[in-house]
């Protein structure tokens, strides 16, 4: 029963749902702040994101008449899901290890992938051209960045299960665990080339430049949401938002999980604060200071740079290193 209690709490308050919500809108502010100061403009006010989903959920919901009616409103809303799901999954390394019994790699990895099949199913079920592109460049760039995630997710497991003297080890506690006694896997040598690649993963999963064909609003007009309005878009708003919370704590569970004296408060702003350096600097900076590349271009990025860098930390930890 108490199980069941504090499966409500991680999935309806903390780490997921509410916080979540709240945090990611709060990331998107930062990352809008920043890059307009990079670029020396003011920028907008960092509640702006929540400004704009308040605006959405005001305003009509319209759906084409060459709609799947079905299938075009159910995307946002089983996006959304999915990624509360990952969120509630996530430790918060000094507070809480997610949800009881469930934190497993193996679990997020399945689940990660949840938001952008919906932006697929979003632009094939709104009837637009321009929907079908979004949906086909959605879905090449998904199996490239997918490629080097699991290599990365594999050596981080292989890692904690050989000095286990187990095999691979994908609880995120245990994980998480393993880098308190013996450091954190961001300052290890052998871990270094996963780090980079996880980096530049980020861009590409949260749909940030130079990887945001899919929406590409010179070129597609935002592809497979051009046709959604209102409380719809306003729920795509949230899962990009809820997303950047997801991405961006599972990269400090994963190489930067340490802690902080002082209690649950400080180690809770401790981890906001690492996961605002892992939105900043390989997200922001990119996105200030790149155009976009093209589909074929970012298709081979990510099989070539991330998938190499990942499979070279991965058969050096296999090796022992």
């Amino acid at each position: 029963m108490l199980d069941v209690f504090l499966g409500l709490v991680h999935l309806v308050v903390f780490p997921g749902g509410a916080f979540a919500l709240a945090f990611g809108l709060l990331l998107k502010g930062l990352d809008r702040k920043l890059e307009a100061r990079l670029q020396r403009r003011i920028g907008p006010p960092l509640m702006q994101p929540a400004f704009d989903v308040v605006k959405l959920c005001a305003k009509d919901v319209i759906i084409p008449a060459s709609a799947s009616r079905t299938a075009f409103l159910a995307a946002p809303v089983a996006a959304l899901a999915g990624i509360l799901m990952c969120a509630a999954l996530l430790p918060v390394p000094g507070m809480t290890e997610g949800l009881p019994h469930m934190g497993d790699m193996l679990v997020l990895f399945y689940l990660f992938p949840i938001p952008a099949m919906c932006v697929m199913l979003a632009g094939s079920a709104s009837g637009s051209p321009y929907g079908s592109i979004g949906f086909s460049r959605e879905m090449l760039l998904m199996l490239a960045y997918e490629i080097p995630l699991l290599m990365i997710m594999l050596t981080v497991a292989m890692k904690v299960g050989s000095a286990d003297g187990g095999g691979a080890e994908f609880s995120l506690s245990r994980i998480v665990a393993y880098q308190h006694e013996h450091g954190s896997f961001g300052f290890t040598l052998t871990m270094l080339p996963a780090l980079l690649a996880w980096l530049a993963f980020l861009p590409g999963t949260n749909g940030m430049p130079p990887f945001d064909q899919a929406e590409a609003e010179t070129e597609i007009l935002e592809g497979p949401l051009l046709e959604y309005s209102g409380a719809p878009l306003a729920l795509f708003h949230l899962t990009a938002a809820v997303k950047l919370t997801v991405t961006s704590g599972l990269g400090v569970a994963l190489f930067f999980p340490g802690t902080l004296p002082g209690g649950e408060i400080v180690n809770l702003i401790w981890f906001m604060f690492k996961c605002v350096l892992f939105v900043a600097v390989p997200m922001t900076l990119v996105k200030a200071a790149t155009g976009r590349v093209r589909i074929e271009q970012a298709m081979t990025f990510f099989l070539k740079y991330p998938a190499a860098l990942a499979l070279l930390s991965l058969v050096l930890v296999w090796c022992g290193w």
